[in-house]
């Protein structure tokens, strides 16, 4: 059963009569997700700081934001979670979910760095995977003048970010770092021919819809080959040895909901630690929902500890 504050949240939507994504242009498909976040997210909670930066990407500089925990010493070496927003590849920013990185660097008593990577239809496959994984080995080369620490390294992201995570870490795997102690996947996008059957029974009524999905993956996706491409579907990656622990989290109303098990059941298989949580009366998207959602809170919380447990000390 669908959780009732997740109802409400659908009903009001349906009520206000606010236009499906993907009717709208990407400009505008953008601005309506960023001005959505203040009905629908906490108030960002203070953090004992947060630093813009930019790097050299593979075509053109990319922003980063840096975060530091409450209560962390301004001289600390701190573990750190590079972090990839969700939005399907086309929407989303370093404001849009700005709130969650906060959240898990004071839960988590780590460093976040969140990545503000190229998306479609301007710069489509493989340009966001190509900034992502630059931003990873930009983040280790510089982590000593950051306070950060090389050493104790995860990858992250939620949706279309827990996607990117989850090909970096292959990624990072198969070119020999940086190594990854951690993989944080918040309900991901694993398996771009979408023939999950969470998908069907999911596809309508619960905000993320199949014909939304088509309309990011079209926007991202420029050849149905890359479909089958590990970096765009990294669930069909035939090594899944040797990949940092993951923690996948999903969500029981989602059409994600079956990738991220099958993706969890896969790193199992192939020996990588996985764990998965799915909370059952969910909707995709709901972990940035915590003003409106109370679950939201509790997934938070979760995430934010096993990446606290992950980076801790060996």
């Amino acid at each position: 059963m669908l959780h009732p504050q997740a109802r409400a949240l659908l009903d009001l939507i349906e009520d206000r009569a606010v236009p499906p994504l993907h009717t709208l242009a990407p400009a505008q498909a953008r601005a309506s997700y960023r001005e959505r976040r203040f009905f629908t997210q906490p108030a960002p909670p203070e953090v004992a700081a947060v630093r813009d930066l930019a790097m050299a990407g593979p075509a053109a500089d990319v922003a980063l934001r840096l975060y530091r925990p409450l209560g962390s010493a301004a001289d600390a070496v701190l573990p750190v979670l590079v972090f990839f927003h969700g939005g399907g590849w086309v929407i989303g920013d370093l404001d849009t979910h700005d709130t969650l990185c906060r959240e898990l660097a004071n839960g988590a008593g780590c460093a976040v760095v969140a990545v503000d990577y190229r998306m479609g239809p301007e710069h489509r496959f493989p340009a966001a995977v190509d900034d992502c994984l630059a931003a990873l080995h930009w983040v280790h080369a510089n982590a000593a003048r950051l306070g950060l620490d090389a050493a104790r390294m995860a990858v992250g992201g939620d949706s279309a970010g827990g996607n990117l995570a989850a090909v970096v870490a292959i990624a990072a795997r198969d070119a020999g770092g940086p190594a990854l102690a951690f993989q944080l996947l918040i309900y991901p996008a694993t398996d771009q021919r979408r023939g999950a059957a969470s998908h069907e029974t999911n596809g309508q009524g619960y905000l993320l819809t199949r014909d939304t999905i088509a309309y990011f993956h079209d926007h991202y996706i420029t050849d149905a080959a890359h479909d089958l491409d590990w970096h765009a579907s990294p669930l069909l990656c035939p090594r899944l040895q040797g990949l940092p622990p993951a923690f996948v989290l999903t969500a029981g109303h989602d059409p994600l909901r079956d990738e991220g098990l099958q993706y969890a059941q896969a790193l199992s298989a192939a020996g990588t630690p996985a764990s998965l949580v799915c909370f059952e009366r969910q909707i995709h998207g709901f972990i940035l929902m915590g003003k409106v959602i109370d679950e939201a809170n509790v997934a938070v919380q979760l995430c934010a500890a096993e990446l606290r447990r992950a980076l801790r000390p060996a």
